[in-house]
């Protein structure tokens, strides 16, 4: 059977949406789009800073430009068709488009977990081995951890996405989500979707509990390690430096476990689609407000940058 063998290939899906055309949700919709315009700015402006700022050049810094780079790819890849589809009415997705979408999403929310797995590492290196962290996290290392959460992510996605697309679809077109993804696609399939439903089981379970494991061993070796620190300062600066990747990972998590990890039966539409919107809009928002507001070096750096804009336009 080829990759795009059925007949929903001709017409593509309609996307039901979370958005009807009533004054309640025209506000949210409007809600939303300020959402997807913060985490576009707060995401392009945090990628900018890191690229620019040679005080930003550390390995925290370098995983926080590729979590930002994944957040924007992400909100870039639902909210736009989304918001398209509602301001003109029209709701379909070609069938090309509905995999691509699938293919891009679940590699950036791939990618997106294990990367943030693996931050915890590099914290674990900075507080509990600060004398051979230079050693531990050089650039090569660095680079070969961004490297394999990319491509895990794009393995999964690909997998995924290959898998999702070769069913057929003969009966009804009508996607009760806001975007393709697998889980609302399988509804549709006129063929026996178990097996695919193990696959993608076990594919979230290992791109959302083997980066988890990391983060909680990491995180009880931090705990060890700040407990065994004389000073408070040197506790207090240890557990700020946690502080917002633990935030990030909890905003992330939450709404991954709760979407892929829940049975069955015990699905809704309803609820997966708000809690989609969470980890598609909100958190890609959060993430770099939480990284930026409850940091000095970026705050730093931004003012640097302020301060060097107004100094250029009153040449």
């Amino acid at each position: 059977m080829g990759l795009w063998p059925n007949t929903s290939s001709i017409d593509g899906f309609i996307l039901l949406g979370i958005f009807s055309q009533s004054h309640t949700d025209l506000v949210l919709f409007s809600a939303v789009m300020v959402v997807f315009t913060v985490a576009l700015c707060g995401n392009v402006l945090l990628i900018l800073l890191i690229y620019t700022d040679r005080r930003l050049h550390t390995p925290m810094y370098f995983f926080l430009s590729q979590l930002s780079l994944m957040d924007l790819m992400l909100v870039c890849n639902i909210v736009p068709k989304m918001a398209a589809n509602f301001l003109s009415g029209r709701k379909s997705i070609s069938f090309a488009g509905c995999g691509i979408q699938i293919g891009f999403f679940v590699s950036l929310v791939g990618s997106e977990g294990l990367l943030l797995g693996l931050m915890a590492y590099d914290r674990y290196v900075a507080i509990s081995h600060p004398l051979h962290y230079p050693i531990l996290m050089s650039q090569k290392v660095c680079l070969q951890i961004a490297g394999s959460s990319w491509a895990f992510g794009i393995l999964d996605g690909i997998i995924q996405m290959v898998a999702a697309m070769s069913l057929p679809y003969c009966g009804s077109r009508y996607v009760d989500h806001f975007f393709c993804e697998v889980p609302a696609l399988l509804k549709l399939a006129c063929a026996d979707t178990s097996l695919f439903d193990t696959l993608l089981f076990a594919c979230c379970v290992f791109m959302l509990l083997l980066p988890f494991s990391i983060i909680v061993a990491s995180y009880a070796r931090i705990l060890g390690a700040v407990l065994h620190m004389h000073s408070a300062q040197s506790r207090q600066k240890a557990l700020a430096t946690c502080s917002s990747h633990l935030m990030a990972v909890s905003l992330f998590y939450g709404a991954a476990m709760f979407i892929y990890l829940r049975p069955r039966r015990y699905r809704t539409p309803s609820h997966d689609k708000v809690v989609s919107i969470f980890y598609t809009v909100l958190t890609p928002m959060l993430n770099p407000l939480i990284y930026s507001l409850r940091n000095r070096e970026v705050m730093g750096a931004l003012r640097k940058g302020l301060d060097r804009c107004k100094i250029g336009s009153q040449h």
